[in-house]
């Protein structure tokens, strides 16, 4: 795997900045698409032009053989859909028509991608000169070794739709959840080889990119994950596919898009491991519909807020010993509306919630309201007992608007749960605490963590207090009279110009 060093950080900034060219040419509708797509298809040729001179140089005539790219998990491209077809032809009119003909070959060859591929490229609306330069942007990439090549793309691309998120703001951030907070749920869930993982609404597909990471990074074996997904949403759908295929992850995202409540697409699958940021308070969300439907084992949920009806789906597709990392508005931690109050309830008393992280404000491209992780657990190792997370002040401001973790801060947070989970941890005043059912139940079944940690204690710096209460109060004196001195001054100088107070 590339090393990350500020350099790369440097280049994909680089083809984002390139890419941005393009915003004030096409709708911006189309605008992620053309990016995404010139990604992908930058990446599956040039893993393909390696295998190719490597089968050359073998000398056995496999280098026009599909099974021989196939076997080592690389999309066979036809000559017309290869990186140096479209360089060649990146400054003339006919650029668009050329790409959008990769793009159809791409999918002719490999199935699993029909119909997901945009071929819009050709659209009048898409200035070619333009276009072209974006070509030779990529085309000018120096892709490195297959594996660093996977990388750098990869990392490309999450950076490129983590961007889509900001510059789209609400819009955009439905499909993308930050690259800090999913790995945040991977480092404390821990999920290992030949596990199943799902997510109800995959949105990009994060989630499945940071737990094939964290088990590769354990066993080697990145393809010893079993991905399963929805989306209701079309285009983020195909977007979804897409960051797989970059990948090398093959997943089970059904056929085609669907509601996850009213088409569930995996109805018998029992997932070791479920990890979701569904939409916030979402509604409609088709409860009239779904009234006597099995999965609402504890309780209808409400028809104006669809957080218990995912919280509860989540639970009905969990395996025996599954593990749930999801993200939730603060609502749901406290809600007694609508017959909230009483499902939350019931999950608890049947010793579901192993932890909840109450995480800072402004993480989010999308929203701004305050968000938790809940981790639900069935055969949770400390039984009775749930570990409770203040996080608000953790994390460091990037830039004016937006908030994100260190990886020490998320090493902090799975380094406590795992203390927690062997019966090592100690409550720590103001950021962490243990409570047992009875003590959630006198807290009327809330599962605000403020409640449980309490408030951080303040280091004494020795002062008597009555010295520091003389202290600040001289101190205050002298600021009252410098106050009065400045405003003198400023009368002073209007009355000089004519202006009286």
């Amino acid at each position: 795997m590339a090393k990350k060093t500020q350099a790369n950080i440097g280049f994909e900034k680089q083809i984002w900045d390139a890419a941005c060219v393009l915003w004030g040419h096409i709708p911006a509708a189309e605008y992620r698409k053309v990016i995404i797509g010139l990604i992908f298809l930058r990446y599956v040729s040039t893993a393909f032009e390696r295998r190719y001179e490597e089968l050359v140089e073998d000398g056995d005539g496999f280098e026009d053989d599909r099974d021989a790219y196939t076997m080592e998990n690389i999309f066979f491209v036809p000559e017309e859909a290869r990186w140096k077809t479209i360089a060649s032809a990146a400054h003339t009119p006919e650029i668009g028509k050329v790409i959008d003909n990769a793009m159809r070959a791409i999918e002719a060859e490999n199935k699993s991608l029909k119909g997901v591929l945009p071929a819009n490229y050709a659209n009048p609306d898409l200035d070619k000169q333009v276009l072209g330069d974006v070509v030779d942007i990529f085309t000018n990439m120096n892709m490195g070794d297959a594996e660093e090549s996977q990388d750098l793309l990869g990392r490309t691309y999450e950076y490129c739709i983590a961007q889509f998120a900001e510059k789209e703001g609400t819009g955009g951030g439905e499909f993308y959840t930050p690259a800090s907070v999913v790995k945040t749920l991977v480092e404390i869930l821990k999920p290992f080889s030949n596990c199943r993982v799902y997510d109800p609404c995959c949105g990009s597909g994060g989630m499945f990119v940071q737990s094939a990471k964290f088990i590769k990074a354990h066993s080697r074996n990145r393809g010893s994950i079993s991905v399963y997904g929805q989306e209701a949403n079309p285009d983020t759908w195909k977007m979804a596919k897409l960051n797989m295929a970059i990948r090398g992850i093959e997943p089970d995202f059904g056929p085609h898009q669907a509601d996850t409540f009213t088409n569930d697409l995996h109805p018998t699958l029992k997932a070791d491991f479920i990890l979701a940021n569904p939409p916030f308070n979402y509604h409609p969300w088709g409860q009239e519909k779904l009234t006597d439907d099995v999965r609402w084992k504890y309780g209808l949920p409400p028809a104006g807020n669809a957080n218990y009806a995912w919280i509860q789906h989540m639970i009905h597709h969990l395996a025996p010993k599954g593990k749930i990392g999801l993200v939730l508005a603060n609502g749901a931690l406290s809600t007694q509306s609508s017959g909230e109050g009483e499902i939350r309830k019931r999950i608890i008393e049947d010793d579901l919630i192993e932890g909840i992280v109450a995480l800072p404000t402004q993480l989010f491209y999308s929203v701004t309201i305050p968000v938790t992780l809940w981790f639900i657990t069935k055969g949770k190792k400390q039984k009775g007992k749930t570990l409770f997370i203040d996080a608000r002040k953790m994390g460091h401001m990037v830039d004016r608007k937006h908030r994100d973790f260190t990886d020490e801060d998320i090493k902090k947070l799975a380094d406590t749960f795992e203390s927690f989970q062997n019966g090592t941890l100690e409550d720590i005043k103001g950021f962490c605490a243990v409570a047992t059912l009875q003590d959630i139940e006198k807290q009327d079944f809330i599962l605000t963590p403020g409640r449980y940690v309490g408030i951080e204690e303040q280091e004494d710096d020795g002062e008597p207090f009555e010295e520091k209460m003389a202290r600040l109060t001289s101190e205050l004196s002298d600021m009252f009279t410098k106050s009065h001195e400045l405003e003198d001054e400023i009368r002073e100088k209007l009355n000089a110009i004519g202006f009286k107070m």
